[in-house]
């Protein structure tokens, strides 16, 4: 019996680690793209919306750190009661259940999934492309990027993330990591492209 309860113990333990991997340096994007083979994903993506991959990289670090099963934090009641999500974001892109299915409408990727990076870096590229396009939001403007994409279309031509000082403050974080990132990139996109001409 105590055997049992090990073996499923260690099997559950086992299959919470692999839902919540991610990079072990998520502050540095070669570490990123070398060590978890994303590099062609997030090239993809750039070249099909036009947002440089640094940008989109800053904000789903912001979003999950590169955790791929995260979700807001579950609300409690008294402390112990809990009254379930503030939202149902979840995933790399922290997108919500709404906003993806708008993405899957708009391109056709009926079988994307938030927990896939794949995906999930693909939404954030159609995201800022459809910001840029709707909004007149530049490319390369990581900070004003992630506010929409925090606020919504709407929510950032309204103007709502003006009164709120702390989304402010974490635009500009976002923004410092994405020239962080840029940084990174110049350094190590060589040997990148050297890897992915490796597998032809």
């Amino acid at each position: 019996m105590i055997k049992k309860v090990l073996i499923i113990l260690t099997i559950t333990s086992l299959l919470s680690s692999c839902a919540t991997y991610k990079p072990s340096n998520v502050n540095d994007l070669c570490s990123i793209l070398s060590e978890e083979d994303w590099y062609e994903s997030a090239l993809d993506s750039q070249e099909e919306w036009g947002t440089p991959l640094h940008v989109q990289l800053a904000i789903m670090h912001q979003e999950s750190k590169f955790n791929r099963t995260i979700r807001p934090d579950m609300e409690w009641f008294l402390g112990f009661i809990p009254i379930g999500r503030p939202s149902d974001a979840y995933g790399y892109a922290q997108a919500l259940e709404s906003t993806w299915e708008t993405y899957i409408r708009s391109t056709g990727n009926w079988n994307a999934k938030r927990d896939e990076f794949d995906d999930a870096i693909h939404f954030i590229g159609w995201y800022t492309f459809q910001s840029h396009k709707k909004l007149g939001i530049s490319k390369w403007d990581a900070k004003a990027q992630y506010l929409a994409y925090h606020e919504g279309w709407g929510g950032y031509k309204r103007g709502t993330y003006r009164s709120k000082s702390w989304l402010l403050r974490v635009s500009e974080k976002v923004k410092r990591r994405s020239l962080e990132y840029a940084r990174q990139y110049k350094r190590c996109r060589p040997q990148l492209d050297d890897n992915i001409r490796g597998w032809f």
